[in-house]
């Protein structure tokens, strides 16, 4: 009998599913996604964190859920330009983790809550990736309470921006993921249900995140792109919006296909264009200041900011006196709290760093609004 050789031998290995995790910016995706590693059980994941700005401040967030035993692997790409055209980075970061297959159980990609997953989704099927990889699924995580506010319909230009790339994130995906529930009753719930299903009616299945807890198995192993494979999905039982809304007896009608899998998900190039090439008006800046700062100061200068300009979400390392504070801004609505973490990766503890997202936002303006309510330089 013949020997076989070390590649013919990582041929023969089944692909690596990969789990597509979309959601526009502040959806909540890194929480989620922090709340799979810490329940992740016996699974070893590599994560490829893709975000809009110079400072990884999700890669580092994540890395604070590590083991330290290697299960965890995380890489940042902070371009914001993941499996486009000019990224460089994507198809070599992927056959690295291809190349260690026997060590990998699942790859997670979150996507820039700039962009849409369709770029990743295409290049997965490239003859580069294509014998490594399947996709596993798509999520893409809501903030439901900006859905129920209507941030995402049209109206002037920054939400006529903001509705298009949402809409074509949910278009994306086979899961989507109702996120910032808690303390919902039913009747709201079901609005949002009904407004996803009217801008993307062929979303599978919708899900509900309390506390950002997403079960692992809505997440991981699902194989809904996996030809010929027989899929079960243990999804969240949703009612059917109506005066009398109950919970639906054939929960197979929240189904947009056949749960007998599916070859491959092909979107087209054309359809994902980066969103600068689309609208330019997306931009991102980091302000920095070495002063220790006033938490609740900071939380309202901040809020004022994303009132006075078109700041969609602010997120980053605050040095104050009472120790490192992590701020997440999502629009005018901020909290500062304890991040359980001194320096990491891309931040030493010794200053404040927020990242700042927005549509034609004015980098001046917003500094020098922090200055004024703060007392304290920020360049």
């Amino acid at each position: 009998m013949s020997a076989v050789s070390a590649p013919a031998l990582a041929n023969a290995m089944p692909p690596i599913p990969v789990t597509v995790v979309t959601g526009f910016l502040g959806a909540g995706k890194t929480t989620l996604l922090r709340a799979l590693v810490q329940r992740r059980q016996s699974r070893r994941l590599a994560l490829l964190i893709n975000e809009f700005g110079e400072v990884a401040i999700d890669g580092d967030l994540l890395r604070a859920e590590g083991d330290g035993q290697g299960q965890v692997q995380i890489q940042d790409f902070a371009h914001g330009l993941i499996a486009y055209g000019e990224d460089e980075q994507f198809v070599p970061a992927m056959l690295a983790l291809a190349s260690r297959r026997a060590q990998i159980d699942h790859v997670l990609i979150e996507t820039s809550g700039l962009a849409l997953p369709s770029a990743v989704m295409e290049v997965l099927q490239s003859p580069e990736l294509a014998p490594h990889f399947v996709l596993d699924a798509t999520l893409a995580v809501v903030d439901t309470p900006l859905l129920l506010e209507e941030a995402f319909a049209s109206g002037d230009a920054v939400r006529d921006a903001t509705a298009s790339l949402f809409r074509q994130q949910l278009e994306c995906a086979d899961v989507v993921v109702l996120n910032k529930i808690d303390g919902m009753d039913e009747a709201p719930l079901l609005q949002a249900e009904a407004t996803v299903r009217a801008l993307a009616p062929n979303v599978r299945f919708l899900e509900l995140a309390y506390g950002a807890r997403l079960d692992i198995r809505l997440a991981l192993g699902l194989r809904l792109h996996q030809a010929g494979a027989t899929v079960h999905h243990h999804y969240t039982p949703v009612g059917m919006p109506g005066e009398r809304a109950t919970v639906a007896a054939d929960q197979r009608r929240f189904n947009g296909h056949a749960h007998s899998g599916l070859g491959a998900h092909s979107h087209g190039l054309s359809t994902h264009k980066h969103f600068h090439e689309q609208d330019p008006g997306w931009q991102s800046f980091t302000l920095r200041s070495t002063a220790p700062q006033d938490p609740e100061r900071l939380r309202q200068a901040v809020a004022a900011a994303a009132l006075a300009e078109p700041i969609l979400r602010t997120k980053g390392f605050v040095h104050s006196a009472a120790g490192p504070l992590l701020l997440q801004a999502v629009r005018a609505r901020v909290v500062a709290a304890a991040s359980g973490q001194g320096g990491t990766a891309s931040h030493d503890g010794k200053h404040s760093e927020l990242v700042f997202i927005g549509y034609h936002p004015s980098r001046s303006n917003v500094a020098r609004i922090l200055a004024e309510r703060t007392g304290a330089d920020w360049t």
